[in-house]
């Protein structure tokens, strides 16, 4: 019989990525339920962290800024807020490259430290009427560190999780990162409430704005000790071990090579970085600063809408599962860009129960696009630099417009003289979100293969 010798068939050369991981066995239970754990666990904790400054910065602009008075002085206070986030980028680059090349856990596990100990020692600052104006400016370095080390959690955490889920479980693993963000605002929420329906101003303002800073220390240990005992995904583990071209290039050079998946990226996180830091932080100070209600009111609302959140991001990421990452974000966009101005008008015109109604909508609408981000940004870069094109695109997106966002809303109402301002700004972060997601090139998978149900 005669042997034909076929020519050896062209590479081809993938859309995705230059090279192709090994396909991961099947996780084991164990290993994805102790990663379950302690993404949500760390990621609750960073956000709780957060959501303390934000949910007392109305208190914390008296306490630092009691020299300017009302827009200007919570200007100045989300102003801080704001400057944190400028770090962001470059802890991205940080925690990517040590995320990418020593591993995923290493990172989560030095993040929440730093996170802890910068919040903790907010709650111990001297105030501005014992030191001067040198205690905004070291409420600014510890800001500055939440910020460096916040950069490399969400990313991290949506990483780590979105390599140890089963295949076709990935966006609803993926989505418990947003839900642990949303659970650590509704404690900081909750908190926030009881001080202020419990305390008088003058308790508030000399003692009690600082117990949720302080909480941070015990949360923060319970946090590391269960990220300490966490494995690695085997898909991290065997794309280091294989001895590919890459491997000798750092991340942050690496990923410049994926121009389009950086610009989607960046892009795709626009609504979620003003979204989450205007419906879920911003609006309880909206509340009771823009349209006079109730401070215990507004805080009460918010962490109604919180807990109906993390339900919501739950079931979005499920839903991603079954449509495709691309359709279920795209709604999300369109509904955001329709409804969020009547919306705000709903708040300024409704009673409390409206006014919660309202809420629970619009974080319905956020989770539709939050529950699918962490599993969308992880998908659009390869193994070897998924967390450095993850925490970058992520952070400069939130330091350009989520950290920004509240102090834009208020300067926004205050220039403008409308108070639906900030609807506005959601109703453009909408879409551009929409534009860079119907770009995306169409995957459910790490590996870069393109899914039968993406439109």
């Amino acid at each position: 019989m005669a042997i034909i010798n076929k020519a050896p068939s062209p590479a081809i050369t993938p859309t995705f990525a230059p090279t192709v991981a090994p396909a991961a066995p099947v996780p084991d239970k164990h290993q994805v339920r102790n990663s379950v754990k302690a993404s949500f666990i760390g990621t609750f904790i960073e956000w709780f962290d957060y959501a303390a400054y934000v949910y007392m910065s109305a208190i914390v602009a008296t306490v630092f800024f009691p020299n300017l008075e009302g827009r200007t002085a919570l200007i100045f206070t989300f102003g801080l807020f704001a400057l944190s986030f400028l770090v962001r980028p470059i802890g991205a680059i940080v925690w990517g490259h040590i995320g990418d090349r020593l591993g995923r856990v290493r990172t989560l596990s030095t993040s929440i430290v730093l996170m802890s100990s910068a919040t903790f020692c907010i709650g111990i600052l001297p105030s501005h009427a014992a030191i001067g104006t040198a205690a905004p400016l070291l409420l600014l370095a510890c800001r500055m560190v939440q910020g460096f080390s916040a950069a490399g959690e969400y990313a991290g955490a949506s990483t780590h999780l979105s390599e140890v889920a089963p295949k076709d479980k990935r966006g609803l693993f993926a989505a418990v990162v947003p839900a642990a963000t949303a659970s650590g605002l509704l404690l900081g929420s909750l908190i926030a409430a009881a001080l202020t329906g419990l305390l008088d101003d003058a308790s508030l303002t000399s003692w009690g704005w600082r117990i949720p800073f302080l909480l941070a220390a015990p949360l923060g240990i319970y946090g590391l000790m269960i990220r300490r005992h966490t494995m690695e995904s085997e898909q991290f583990t065997q794309a280091t071990a294989s001895d590919t071209p890459s491997s000798s290039t750092t991340p942050i050079v690496e990923v410049l090579r994926y121009p389009r998946a950086l610009v989607v990226a960046f892009a795709g996180a626009v609504l979620n970085a003003i979204g989450f830091y205007v419906i879920l932080t911003y609006l309880p100070t909206y509340l009771s600063e823009e349209l006079g209600m109730n401070s215990t009111q507004a805080f009460i609302s918010s962490s109604i809408a919180s807990a109906f959140y993390v339900a919501f991001a739950l079931l979005t990421g499920y839903l991603s599962d079954r449509l495709g990452r691309r359709t279920t974000m795209l709604v999300a966009a369109a509904a955001m860009l329709v409804g969020i101005v009547p919306a705000f008008i709903l708040l300024g015109t409704s009673g409390f129960l409206v006014i919660v109604t309202v809420q629970v909508c619009l974080g319905g609408i956020l989770a539709l696009n939050d529950g699918v981000l962490p599993s969308f940004l992880s998908e659009q870069f390869p193994t070897s630099t998924r967390l450095t094109g993850f925490a970058l695109t992520f952070n400069l997106a939130n330091a350009i417009f989520g950290g920004t966002a509240p102090m834009v809303a208020t300067w926004l109402i205050g220039a403008t003289g409308s108070v639906l301002a900030p609807a506005f700004y959601l109703a453009v972060a909408a879409i551009v979100t929409g534009v860079a997601v119907a770009f995306a090139s169409p995957t459910n998978d790490l590996q870069g293969h393109t899914s039968k149900k993406e439109i």
